[in-house]
């Protein structure tokens, strides 16, 4: 056989390539997305250029929420991370994958937004005694988001039983919020400092008054300036049954209206004090403090 005839028989043995599959975008899952993306992105906006949302009027449950501590999550507004989050979950389920592969990760993902959610949820809650309302609608679209998905898992997934798949996402899920609890609860902070607790324990011995409510936000920020420290405080909790109830009796006695209130000799201050204000209304030598050997 001539070399032009085998090259022509090798030719006709040839399989032609198998046209690429296109996978079709899961459209659902992008609107949701979408609706996330402009909750997000609009508290994104608003924690970044410290504007009040719609409907988040001073001293209303929003406006707590928005400026506590669990607003803020190494550096950057919370809502700036859902914001990515629901970026991911969008471009994931609206780009070609294959469909087993993309549910397994848009399922996890949602999981994980509705984990961290309801984490922020009860923290809310059990720190500021409120709710926020847009947190709540970022809740609600990430839960429909999850139902979704659960109630759409593919018929080709083998093998994959609810109770292990749900076992070993879930284990990932939890170390995950346990890890952000850590973040949040201070157990990866510094050590106390030592010039913080000498002034914290000289703001005591002088007399000085530091009043409270545990769920203010700025009280919170207070304290968090202390670090360990804050437990020396001569602090006074005007809030002791909670956002709505009584205010105690030494508050009300000493005409405290607002939180922070700092009463240092004569004089009082309404509103957060850095460590280094304090040193100087009460006369604490700040920059000459040594610790003892």
């Amino acid at each position: 056989m001539s070399r032009r005839n085998r090259s022509t028989a090798r030719t006709r043995s040839t399989p032609p390539p198998a046209p690429k599959r296109i996978y079709e975008p899961d459209w659902p899952v992008v609107a949701l997305g979408l609706v996330g993306l402009c909750i997000t992105g609009y508290l994104s906006f608003a924690g970044l250029f410290a504007t009040a949302p719609i409907g988040c009027a001073e001293g209303s449950g929003c406006d707590l929420i928005q400026n506590s501590r669990w607003s803020i999550l190494f550096g950057l507004p919370v809502a700036l991370w859902g914001f990515v989050l629901y970026l991911i979950i969008t471009l994931m389920a609206g780009l070609g994958r294959p469909r087993l592969k993309r549910w397994q990760r848009l399922w996890l993902l949602s999981l994980f937004g509705v984990a961290f959610s309801l984490y922020l949820t009860a923290a809310g809650w059990f720190g500021v005694q409120t709710f926020c309302a847009w947190c709540l609608s970022s809740l609600l679209t990430l839960v429909v988001l999850l139902l979704v998905l659960t109630f759409r898992r593919p018929e080709s997934a083998p093998g994959m039983g609810w109770a292990g798949f749900l076992g070993g996402q879930g284990a990932i899920i939890a170390v995950l919020i346990l890890g952000l609890h850590a973040v949040y609860a201070g157990w990866l902070a510094a050590p106390e400092d030592p010039r913080l607790r000498a002034l914290a324990e000289h703001l005591d011995q002088v007399g000085a008054r530091y009043y409270g409510a545990s769920w203010c936000p700025s009280c919170q920020e207070q304290a968090r300036l202390f670090g360990p420290a804050a437990e020396h405080l001569p602090y006074v909790e005007c809030s002791p049954e909670g956002r709505g109830g009584p205010v105690a009796f030494e508050c009300v006695a000493n005409d405290i209206g607002s939180y922070p209130t700092w009463v240092i000799g004569n004089r009082r201050f309404t509103e957060l004090k850095s460590p280094e204000e304090l040193a100087r209304y009460s006369r604490f030598d700040w920059s000459g403090f040594e610790p003892e050997a």
